[in-house]
């Protein structure tokens, strides 16, 4: 490698590292401060020097049952969405009909709408259907905001698929469900996956449906979870922080197995 490249590069790798250690900061200091026993919210010590777990037990004694909740409903919302949204996706992106395109520009129009105008408008509608203070009622709240922003995610991975793939299935005698399931489905896996790991970390980081849909503790995902936490444990910050930690580690492990199908093409595996 050429010495004076290097050199020029010098900085720029400074900087990102300065850049990268801002950004990770606040994540060391969650984990340290759940570390550490009567750790205030600025008194914490910078090193975890007498570690302790008591309050990762406090935090999974109370609220392991919000964890549950926020789990149950982030896969149910990605299941759910991902049942709608793939068919949608495919129509749209194989079969070329008019109004699609208004259809499409609706479907943008509607990520443009704020979370708590929809949350508001569906109380109503919720509340007399008994969905209220129910899990079903969040997955049905949060599969309603993400299927618009999967299906457009989807048809454009659809849309790159090269139609002579479809036409030999058929022509081998499947129709068109068959090709779409055998076919299609595979080779879109990356895009599935890509909609999947949106859809669960909208769902898992919801906090205005489920402030706006429940009001019992027995339905309260994590989310709401920590901010009535903070307002009860403002003394015990090593037990908040604990609950912030394992609130953000299936966010994390679902990030790092996504991120290689994030980054890979549709089509890669069925033009080869």
């Amino acid at each position: 490698m050429n010495p004076s490249s290097t050199v020029r590069r010098l900085p720029m790798t400074v900087l990102g590292i300065v850049f990268l250690a801002v950004m990770i900061f606040p994540v060391y200091w969650m984990l340290n401060s759940s570390l550490q026993a009567d750790s205030g919210a600025a008194s914490t010590e910078f090193l975890p020097v007498n570690l302790t777990f008591s309050g990762y037990a406090q935090a999974l004694d109370e609220q392991g049952q919000n964890f549950v909740t926020s789990l149950i409903v982030a896969l149910g919302t990605v299941v759910l969405t991902l049942v709608i949204a793939t068919p949608a996706a495919y129509g749209l992106a194989r079969f070329r009909t008019r109004g699609s395109s208004v259809f499409l520009l609706v479907l943008l129009i509607t990520q443009m709408i704020p979370v708590m105008v929809i949350a508001n408008a569906l109380y109503p509608l919720f509340n007399s259907l008994f969905l209220i203070n129910n899990v079903f009622g969040l997955i049905l709240a949060n599969t309603a905001a993400g299927i618009p922003f999967a299906v457009l995610l989807i048809r454009a991975f659809m849309g790159a698929i090269p139609g002579a793939l479809v036409e030999a299935a058929m022509v081998d005698g499947a129709g068109n469900l068959r090709a779409f399931l055998s076919i299609v489905v595979p080779i879109s896996r990356n895009a599935l996956v890509t909609a999947a790991l949106f859809t669960f970390l909208s769902a898992w980081s919801d906090f205005l449906f489920a402030l706006t849909l429940t009001s019992t503790p027995e339905v309260r995902p994590i989310t709401l979870g920590i901010y009535d936490y903070i307002s009860a444990n403002t003394q015990d910050w090593g037990a908040v922080m604990a609950t912030a930690v394992l609130a953000s580690v299936p966010a994390a492990l679902l990030l790092i197995f996504a991120q290689r199908y994030i980054a890979a093409g549709a089509v890669s595996g069925a033009v080869k």
